[in-house]
C-alpha cells in the first residue's frame, strides 16, 4: 500500500477505512449517518471515560479479529491518553477470554500500532 501523506502504514490503513466509510455514505447515507450517531453516542464520556471505552473496543476487536477496529481503537485509546501498558493489559484480558486469537493479533498488529502511531502528548 502506498503510504501517501501518512507517517506510517497503520495510519494509511486507518485512513483507508475512513475513506471507505465516506464512500459508503454516498451510497447509503441514512445507514452510515445512523451508524455514526449510534457509535458517537456509545463512545461519549459517561460513567466510563473515552479511554476506557476504546480499551474495551480494542479487546472486542481483538476477540473478533477485526483488524481495522484493532488499529482504530488502539489509535483512539492512545489519543485519549492510554499508555502502552494499559493497551497491553487490555490485550491480555482479551487473550485470557479468547486465547490465541487475541494473542496473535496482539503479538503483531497491536505492537505495530504502538511502535508506529503517534502517542498523545501529556
Amino acid at each position: 500500500m502506498e503510504n501517501g501523506n501518512y507517517s506510517t502504514e497503520i495510519e494509511a490503513f486507518i485512513h483507508e477505512y475512513k475513506a471507505g466509510l465516506a464512500d459508503l455514505k454516498e451510497k447509503l447515507p441514512e445507514v452510515v449517518d445512523q451508524y455514526h450517531a449510534f457509535t458517537g453516542a456509545c463512545f461519549k464520556k459517561g460513567k466510563l471515560d473515552q479511554k476506557t471505552k476504546h480499551l474495551i473496543a480494542l479487546g472486542i476487536g481483538l476477540a473478533t479479529q477485526d483488524e481495522y477496529c484493532i488499529m482504530y481503537h488502539t489509535q483512539e485509546a492512545l489519543q485519549k491518553g492510554a499508555s502502552d501498558a494499559e493497551i497491553l493489559e487490555a490485550l491480555g484480558v482479551s487473550a485470557a477470554l479468547t486465547g490465541g486469537i487475541a494473542m496473535s493479533h496482539g503479538a503483531t498488529l497491536v505492537q505495530a500500532c504502538l511502535e508506529e502511531l503517534p502517542h498523545r502528548k501529556h
